[in-house]
Protein backbone atom coordinates (compact mmCIF):
# COMPACT_ATOMS: atom_id res chain seq x y z
CA UNK A 1 0.00 0.00 0.00
CA UNK A 2 1.41 3.37 -1.05
CA UNK A 3 1.36 5.94 1.71
CA UNK A 4 2.74 9.44 1.54
CA UNK A 5 4.03 12.05 3.95
CA UNK A 6 3.10 15.62 3.03
CA UNK A 7 5.73 18.21 3.90
CA UNK A 8 4.99 21.90 3.55
CA UNK A 9 7.91 24.36 3.82
CA UNK A 10 6.19 25.92 6.86
CA UNK A 11 6.84 22.69 8.78
CA UNK A 12 10.60 23.34 8.66
CA UNK A 13 10.63 27.15 8.89
CA UNK A 14 11.40 29.57 11.74
CA UNK A 15 7.69 30.19 12.31
CA UNK A 16 5.93 29.57 15.59
CA UNK A 17 4.20 26.29 16.30
CA UNK A 18 0.85 28.07 15.88
CA UNK A 19 1.96 29.16 12.39
CA UNK A 20 2.79 25.59 11.41
CA UNK A 21 6.33 24.66 12.47
CA UNK A 22 6.57 20.98 13.39
CA UNK A 23 10.20 20.63 14.41
CA UNK A 24 12.15 22.23 17.28
CA UNK A 25 13.17 25.85 16.69
CA UNK A 26 16.83 24.87 17.13
CA UNK A 27 16.52 22.65 14.03
CA UNK A 28 14.43 25.11 11.96
CA UNK A 29 15.54 26.51 8.60
CA UNK A 30 15.16 30.09 7.44
CA UNK A 31 12.79 30.31 4.43
CA UNK A 32 12.93 26.74 3.11
CA UNK A 33 11.37 26.05 -0.29
CA UNK A 34 9.59 22.96 -1.54
CA UNK A 35 12.18 22.42 -4.27
CA UNK A 36 14.98 22.40 -1.68
CA UNK A 37 13.10 19.83 0.38
CA UNK A 38 12.51 17.78 -2.76
CA UNK A 39 16.22 17.86 -3.68
CA UNK A 40 17.32 16.78 -0.19
CA UNK A 41 14.87 13.87 -0.02
CA UNK A 42 15.57 12.65 -3.55
CA UNK A 43 19.35 12.62 -2.90
CA UNK A 44 18.78 10.04 -0.17
CA UNK A 45 16.77 7.84 -2.52
CA UNK A 46 13.24 8.56 -1.32
CA UNK A 47 10.41 8.70 -3.86
CA UNK A 48 9.46 12.36 -3.89
CA UNK A 49 6.77 14.30 -5.75
CA UNK A 50 6.48 18.08 -5.89
CA UNK A 51 2.89 19.29 -5.98
CA UNK A 52 2.66 22.76 -7.47
CA UNK A 53 0.26 25.44 -6.20
CA UNK A 54 -0.73 23.57 -3.05
CA UNK A 55 -1.04 26.02 -0.17
CA UNK A 56 -0.65 25.26 3.51
CA UNK A 57 -3.89 26.18 5.26
CA UNK A 58 -2.19 28.30 7.94
CA UNK A 59 -0.08 30.24 5.45
CA UNK A 60 -1.40 33.80 5.25
CA UNK A 61 1.07 34.92 2.58
CA UNK A 62 -0.02 33.82 -0.91
CA UNK A 63 3.27 34.63 -2.67
CA UNK A 64 4.73 32.09 -5.10
CA UNK A 65 7.64 31.21 -2.79
CA UNK A 66 5.23 29.98 -0.09
CA UNK A 67 3.31 27.65 -2.40
CA UNK A 68 3.91 23.98 -3.24
CA UNK A 69 4.25 20.93 -1.07
CA UNK A 70 6.39 17.82 -1.16
CA UNK A 71 4.98 14.31 -0.95
CA UNK A 72 7.41 11.64 0.20
CA UNK A 73 6.46 8.00 -0.26
CA UNK A 74 6.71 5.87 2.86
CA UNK A 75 8.59 2.64 2.26
CA UNK A 76 8.93 -0.29 4.64
CA UNK A 77 12.67 -0.64 4.01
CA UNK A 78 13.37 3.06 4.48
CA UNK A 79 15.80 4.28 7.14
CA UNK A 80 13.26 6.93 8.14
CA UNK A 81 10.74 5.43 10.52
CA UNK A 82 8.52 8.45 11.07
CA UNK A 83 7.35 11.66 9.42
CA UNK A 84 9.29 13.70 11.93
CA UNK A 85 12.57 11.92 11.13
CA UNK A 86 12.19 12.87 7.44
CA UNK A 87 11.47 16.50 8.38
CA UNK A 88 14.43 16.68 10.77
CA UNK A 89 16.74 15.22 8.11
CA UNK A 90 15.53 17.72 5.50
CA UNK A 91 15.97 20.61 7.95
CA UNK A 92 19.49 19.46 8.78
CA UNK A 93 20.66 19.18 5.15
CA UNK A 94 18.80 22.13 3.53
CA UNK A 95 21.14 24.90 4.80
CA UNK A 96 24.11 23.00 3.34
CA UNK A 97 22.76 23.02 -0.23
CA UNK A 98 24.92 24.75 -2.86
CA UNK A 99 22.01 27.04 -3.78
CA UNK A 100 21.87 28.38 -0.23
CA UNK A 101 25.60 29.03 0.02
CA UNK A 102 25.62 30.88 -3.33
CA UNK A 103 22.67 33.08 -2.33
CA UNK A 104 24.54 34.48 0.67
CA UNK A 105 27.33 35.78 -1.59
CA UNK A 106 24.85 37.57 -3.87
CA UNK A 107 23.13 39.34 -0.98
CA UNK A 108 26.05 41.73 -0.47
CA UNK A 109 25.71 43.10 -4.01
CA UNK A 110 22.03 43.91 -3.53
CA UNK A 111 22.85 45.84 -0.36
CA UNK A 112 25.41 47.91 -2.25
CA UNK A 113 22.93 48.66 -5.01
CA UNK A 114 20.35 49.76 -2.46
CA UNK A 115 22.82 52.17 -0.87
CA UNK A 116 23.68 53.65 -4.27
CA UNK A 117 20.05 54.39 -5.03
CA UNK A 118 19.64 56.15 -1.68
CA UNK A 119 22.57 58.45 -2.46
CA UNK A 120 20.96 59.32 -5.79
CA UNK A 121 17.71 60.30 -4.11
CA UNK A 122 19.54 62.52 -1.63
CA UNK A 123 21.15 64.47 -4.47
CA UNK A 124 17.79 65.14 -6.10
CA UNK A 125 16.40 66.65 -2.90
CA UNK A 126 19.17 69.25 -2.74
Amino acid sequence: MDRFICIYPAYLSNKTIAEGRRIPISEAVENPTATEIQDVCSEVGLNVFLEKNKMYSREWNHDVQYRDRVRVQKMAASAFLSCKSVMLFAAKITPKLKRRTQKTGGGDQSLQQGEGSRKGKAKKKK
